[in-house]
């Protein structure tokens, strides 16, 4: 029931925007819609293009997507990320983006902390949140440990030089 409540208000939301700009509803732009929120995680446009042709048996233009992404993003449905120079999109309506990027490797890991929220909604009084979407940079785990293991070579490896 919650997800037919979202998938009609994502509907509504986006032939609110087509409407009050002047811009026609399209077949090809509900489908783009409607793939993207069956989706999970953030995609690029081959992801997009091969899932519309693979799962919605809908064949699509590159532009037409690519122009479609626009407009949904401007329609804030749909959220643009650059993840290690590689450019990402994922829906974003009624859903909060919380990103661990590692600087070393480039894994993504989407953090889930409702706490999160709450915070950046005290905080901030003279806007209304909608959406947000926070990146936070370090090494992962993995990295983590590569690191100290290489910096505990390193540093024996001096001493024993030293004598």
């Amino acid at each position: 029931m919650e997800s037919t409540k979202i998938e009609d208000a994502v509907k509504q939301q986006f032939s609110d925007y087509l409407r009050s700009n002047k811009l026609r509803s399209t077949p090809e732009r509900h489908a783009i819609l409607n793939a993207i929120y069956t989706m999970e995680g953030s995609f690029d446009i081959e992801t997009l293009l091969s899932h519309m042709e693979k799962n919605e048996k809908f064949h699509v233009s590159r532009a037409t997507v690519y122009n479609t992404i626009a407009l949904l993003i401007n329609a804030n449905l749909v959220i643009h990320h650059q993840f290690a120079g590689e450019s990402r999109y994922e829906k974003c309506f009624g859903r909060e983006l919380s990103y661990a990027i590692c600087t070393n490797c480039k894994k993504v890991t989407e953090i889930k902390n409702i706490k999160i929220k709450d915070n950046i909604s005290n905080n901030i009084k003279k806007l209304t949140l909608t959406h947000y979407s926070l990146y936070v940079y370090g090494l992962c785990s993995k990295c983590m440990r590569t690191a100290k293991r290489r910096n505990k070579r390193a540093s024996s490896e001096s001493s024993t030089k030293k004598r």
